[in-house]
């Protein structure tokens, strides 16, 4: 037999949901055959047989979230036998005794975890690298922190590092319950309060004013969940807005369309051209073709130019990445589009293919709306957003006339840029998708 774990689905990723079985147990199954479909933080994908055989047992239902490293399915090439309980054997009669009240089981509660000591990152760091446990080290920094000198003088008092242990759930009188949650209570709070002026309030009882469904936080929407609150906290974003006359680039967007339907790339969807025009932008400021290195303290600038299609999948948003989009034409630029998008919706798409991009785009145009904010994709600096392209009346040269204009709104990282480079990021895509002929030329 053969036990078959969950194999190591990439970077970072610890765990996934299963969401189908492609085989019964009992069922036969060839190597290489498609065996479970698993969904991860990042994309869905299907697992197959490592090798032939009958499946024996599998663990986990749809729904159920697995370990990497877990076994998921035995294969065997035997049949499948189920083993027999052993028979019963009645065990011999006692004499009755005395009937004595049982005494109630005492309840169980989860433990009292340790509040975590604020500080900051690079003293977190710090700590881990000289063996010091940042628990045991007195705060001397403003509101109660740890400072790189309270680690450093914590080692050269010669204290021994402990580590600390959460205490294993114990049994505890009723009249103590309460005392436990309370304390609970108080450590989520603290753990609030390691960012000055935040402070979590507990949900309501929502079942109190009428009936709820519930459904776990999971995978991808996890994922988003996760990466979203990381990037607001760490990243002050500002948003800067203009609008893109794409009047001449629409009338030969509409032409090339009808000549080249039913051909490779023949789609053709202005969301090519803007990509082409997000390198343009990318080589006139270089600060947004980066990332910031808050341990290091010190900018990455990258120098290629891989971009992020924000996608709505259905369970949640993944942000496919055209990898090399200055060496690409526009066409080959809307045909990977097609594509990553059709197999992201799937759930079909390869996790190495939603890795490596350095700038994302999110178009919400398609859906409606005028404008948004978007929030940057953490690491990158830097996010465009895409509204709906419409007819608006406009002066030109004097006369009121109706030109077709494209809302654009970049949010960017404070840390890395300032306005004046968001300014002439912007200026330069509105420069190319307002005159097709010298988007075409100059990519």
């Amino acid at each position: 037999m053969y036990e078959f774990k969950l194999p190591d689905l990439g970077e970072g990723i610890h765990e996934g949901e299963i969401l189908k079985w492609h085989v019964e147990i009992g069922n036969t199954i060839k190597e290489d055959d498609p065996l479970v479909e698993v969904e991860t933080d990042k994309a869905a994908v299907t697992i197959p047989s490592p090798k032939g055989g009958k499946l024996i047992s599998r663990t986990g239902n749809v729904g159920d979230t697995v370990k990497v490293g877990d076994i998921i399915a035995v294969i065997g090439d035997g049949e499948v036998k189920v083993a027999k309980a052993p028979p019963r054997i009645p065990p011999k009669a006692k004499p009755k005794a005395a009937a004595t009240p049982e005494k109630p089981a005492a309840p169980v509660v989860p433990p009292i975890a340790k509040a975590p000591v604020p500080a900051a990152p690079a003293t977190r760091r710090l700590a881990r690298e000289k063996g010091v446990d940042i628990n045991l080290v007195p705060p001397t920094g403003p509101g109660g922190r740890v400072t790189p000198e309270d680690v450093m003088g914590f080692m050269e008092k010669g204290k021994p590092t402990e580590r600390f242990e959460a205490p294993t759930a114990k049994e505890v009188p009723s009249e103590d319950i309460e005392q436990e949650r309370k304390a609970i209570t108080e450590f989520a709070a603290h753990a609030a309060s390691v960012i000055p002026f935040l402070d979590i309030d507990p949900l309501p009882d929502f079942t109190q004013w009428g009936p709820v469904e519930k459904e776990p936080l999971r995978s991808i929407r996890r994922k988003v969940a996760h990466k979203m609150v990381t990037s607001m906290i760490l990243v002050p974003h500002v948003a800067h807005m203009d609008e893109a006359d794409v009047t001449l680039l629409e009338e030969f967007r509409q032409r090339e369309k009808h000549r080249r339907e039913g051909k490779p790339g023949g789609h053709l969807t202005l969301l090519a051209f803007i990509v082409k025009a997000v390198n343009a932008g990318l080589k006139t400021t270089p600060a947004f073709n980066a990332s910031l290195d808050p341990f290091k303290e010190e900018i990455i600038y990258k120098k290629y130019y891989n971009i992020g299609i924000a996608t709505d999948t259905g369970k949640g948003l993944v942000v496919p990445v055209i990898k090399d989009t200055d060496r690409k034409s526009i066409l080959q630029i809307s045909m990977e589009i097609e594509d990553l998008a059709n197999r992201a919706r799937e759930g079909k798409i390869e996790v190495s293919e939603l890795r490596g991009g350095n700038f994302t785009i999110t178009n919400v145009g398609p859906l409606g709306g005028t404008a948004l904010i978007p929030t940057i994709n953490y690491p990158e600096v830097a996010i465009l957003g895409v509204g709906k392209a419409q007819d608006k009346p406009v002066v030109r040269d004097g006369q009121i006339v109706i030109r077709r204009m494209l809302p654009l709104t970049l949010a960017f990282d404070h840390r890395i840029a300032d306005g004046a480079d968001a300014a002439r990021f912007v200026s330069e895509m509105v420069r190319q998708l307002s005159d097709p002929n010298l988007l075409l030329l100059e990519a």
